[in-house]
């Protein structure tokens, strides 16, 4: 039998469709870094990197349990697709529970921003949420403001689920450049929540 290494992810998935349990942790342990690349790009207030990893790796176990090899996706497409998710349903949970704007992972390029999704409306009092709505766009508008144009951009190609190698082809820069922007904007934001509090 040849060693699982010389298999595509497609032809693994078969193989644990056909019984080959080994799969299932060769996939777990290979798309591993994937899930701590998306989890420390991503902050959970009140929680720690580590809930995140675990939310992660939730999304990649249902990635190996659900991909269907017939669908033409590669599996690793359809991996990132899980593990966002659920790090993003995780953020959204956690948001929900503390109703506060930055506690959600959210989308700064339009107005159906997924960060006023992240308040569960229906427990609170109008105008608890005309509160919390408008706190959500100062602190919206202050983050465009503190990041640079360069940052902006980069954030925008982010949010959109672009990988760093995916913004980096369109914004013709290196990943690492991409890299050290999205660190740069995360310690923004951060800053920005600390001075909020």
């Amino acid at each position: 039998m040849k060693d699982l290494q010389q298999y595509t992810d497609e032809e693994l998935i078969v193989q644990l469709r056909n019984g080959n349990q080994s799969v299932e942790t060769y996939l777990l342990n290979k798309y591993k870094g994937l899930v701590l690349k998306k989890a420390h790009a991503m902050f959970l207030a009140g929680g720690e990197t580590e809930d995140l990893i675990q939310e992660g790796m939730i999304g990649l176990f249902q990635a190996v349990r659900d991909y269907q090899p017939d669908k033409n996706t590669l599996f690793s497409t359809f991996a990132n697709l899980c593990v966002v998710r659920q790090l993003c349903k995780a953020i959204e949970v956690s948001g929900r529970k503390k109703h506060k704007p930055l506690n959600a992972y959210v989308s700064l390029s339009g107005d159906d921003s997924p960060l006023l999704e992240a308040f569960d409306f229906s427990q609170q009092n109008p105008e608890t949420i005309v509160i919390d709505r408008e706190n959500t766009e100062q602190m919206r508008n202050k983050i465009r403001e503190c990041l640079s144009e360069f940052e902006n951009e980069v954030l925008d190609l982010y949010l959109e689920g672009k990988t760093y190698t995916q913004i980096a082809v369109l914004m013709e820069k290196t990943p690492k450049s991409i890299d050290n922007a999205l660190q740069r904007i995360r310690g923004k934001i951060k800053e920005l929540s600390l001075d909020s509090r």
